[in-house]
């Protein structure tokens, strides 16, 4: 943090000596060097407060609220067909400034690639990142990285991110997409449901031939040294859904999102990294509420660990957000008798700190078009304390950075 030296002229009454005095204020930062793009999946109102109320209590508060700058982020696509976004439409906004059809990739509606916030970023000499519990060729990571005209496109995207963009941190789930069919990798495939697909061959033998050091599990990815890393912990998303739906990913977000932090912060011109949450999304999806819970809690221990490292490096644009909102979640006091007669409400789920329960409903297992929170700080941080459009989240990213 920069110090500003400001001399002020003083006079002494009792013996009228003019008395120069410097104080010492200091001056934030203007420019982000680094900025971290955080985002839950899913991530709306109702999925803030019922990770707040189960973990924090009824007046606590998450590190996801800690931040100085909230605002609502409209998340709405231009698809002619539907009205409610998808990851890809969304996330495409975030990180181009563009709008475009659901499903597509890091491109406009007419099919055109469109450059990217990351792109930019390594253009201007910095480290890039794309850290998620979902798959790492997924919608919302690879609409950083990425251009594709549908989402499906895993092995395409897998193979533009080690021939085009080569992020410096790879970190996530879907090893399917990496190898090729009869190579299961770190995971047995299962047959019929999922297995290995790559057409391009595998991908991540050429990933480690340009420089990529491979890493399966928890303890590989704690004891590299390597400053450009790959690595992938599940077949597909790290997470477990379904009726029994469990959050336990095998790497932790927050330990992946700690390497990142320490491998892209080397660089001396800074870095760009996406950190994403997919549970809330995923588990959203199936109208879990405890499952959504546990993966609020990993999120928000996740932010923690960034501010940790703001905390020393002032001149870091943070941001949390939401793509979209999954499910219709509202919060609800509990009764027994609705219970009975709502089949989507869940509960009762405690309150820390109180003798108090609440019941959790939901409208749907899609997206909806409600507008999703948005907590920041940092340099330029001020311009996003409003409702605004996804695509305006883009444009503060770039200013707050001059890319």
């Amino acid at each position: 943090m920069r110090s500003l030296v400001v001399a002020v002229a003083l006079t002494v009454l009792s013996g009228g000596t003019a008395v120069a005095v410097a104080q010492t204020t200091h001056e934030r930062p203007r420019v982000a060097k680094n900025i971290i793009y955080i985002q839950g999946d899913g991530l709306g109102p109702g999925q803030r407060n019922l990770i707040r109320l189960a973990t924090k209590g009824r007046y606590g508060e998450l590190a996801l609220d800690k931040l100085p700058v909230a605002g609502m982020v409209r998340t709405t696509s231009v698809d002619p067909d539907e009205v409610v976004t998808d990851s890809a439409a969304s996330a495409t906004a975030l990180a181009t400034g563009h709008k475009t059809n659901n499903g597509v990739v890091g491109m406009d509606p007419k099919g055109r690639p469109v450059e990217t916030i990351l792109e930019l970023a390594k253009k201007a000499g910095k480290s890039t990142g794309l850290v998620t519990t979902a798959t790492v060729t997924g919608a919302s990571p690879a609409s950083f990285a990425a251009h594709v005209p549908s989402r499906d496109l895993q092995n395409d995207i897998a193979k533009q991110y080690i021939e085009n963009v080569r992020p410096d941190v790879l970190l996530g789930g879907g090893e399917d997409w990496w190898f090729p069919k009869g190579n299961p990798g770190q995971f047995p495939d299962k047959p019929g449901e999922e297995e290995s697909n790559s057409p391009y061959g595998n991908l991540v033998e050429q990933a480690q031939r340009t420089g990529y050091t491979y890493v399966r599990n928890a303890d590989e990815l704690r004891t590299t040294r390597s400053n450009r890393l790959l690595g992938l912990f599940a077949n597909e998303d790290m997470v477990d859904y379904g009726e029994h739906g469990k959050y336990a990913p095998r790497v932790p977000l927050q330990q992946m999102a700690r390497k990142a932090l320490d491998v892209l912060s080397k660089n001396p011109r800074g870095f760009f990294l996406f950190l994403e949450e997919e549970g809330t999304d995923g588990l959203s999806h199936d109208n879990n509420a405890a499952g959504v819970i546990d993966a609020g809690r990993a999120l928000d221990n996740t932010v923690a660990e960034v501010m940790r490292f703001v905390a020393k490096h002032p001149d870091t644009l943070v941001i949390i957000n939401g793509d979209h909102e999954t499910g219709g979640l509202s919060i609800q006091d509990y009764d027994t008798d609705e219970e009975k007669t709502d089949p989507r409400q869940e509960g009762p789920f405690p309150i820390p700190g109180s003798n108090l329960r609440f019941a959790v409903d939901w409208v749907t297992n899609s997206h909806t078009g409600a507008d999703t929170p948005l907590t920041a700080s940092g340099p330029g941080s001020d311009r996003l304390g409003r409702v605004l459009d996804n695509t305006e989240v883009y444009a503060v990213m770039r200013a707050a950075a001059r890319l």
